[in-house]
């Protein structure tokens, strides 16, 4: 397995093996102590995963992934020029130590987590077909004191 997370306090931190392509490693990143990304914060983070690249085949690298470590080098308190050319020094094959904010799973469980749900929730077809047939029931046994 090429990744191992670790959780706890709405965060998991996770290790993430990229292999450089041509194009590079497949994402751009923002923040750094001279351009914080968030305020009070600067941390490294991806602001955007390009299609077709290494981190968009691999899959587990998102855009809003704290970068916390490249190769076990700590990026803390780093400018973001500093930043890139240790991405662009990384080497061919290269770790990233990352942490993502947890997302509470509010959704049916067969939601995939990429803003599509994974079909209807049991209870949007249940709830009206048991509604439409108790009410075919109640007519049916009203017509039939009827006759």
């Amino acid at each position: 397995m090429n990744g191992s997370v670790a959780g706890g306090g709405g965060f998991c931190e996770e290790v993430i093996s990229l292999t450089r392509r041509p194009s590079g490693l497949g994402f751009n990143i923002v923040g750094g102590t001279d351009q914080q990304y968030i305020s009070n914060d600067s941390s490294i983070y991806v602001s955007r995963i390009k299609k077709d690249g290494a981190a968009y085949l691999d899959g587990r690298l998102q855009e809003g992934d704290k970068i916390l470590a490249v190769n076990g080098r700590d990026l803390k308190d780093l400018r973001h020029k500093d930043a890139v050319e240790l991405f662009r020094n990384a080497g061919y094959d290269v770790s990233l130590k990352i942490q993502r904010r947890l997302q509470p799973q509010n959704g049916p469980v067969g939601h995939r987590g990429d803003g599509e749900s994974g079909g209807l929730p049991l209870a949007a077809i249940l709830v009206p077909g048991l509604a439409l047939a108790a009410a075919a029931v109640w007519i049916l046994l009203r017509y039939r004191q009827r006759m």
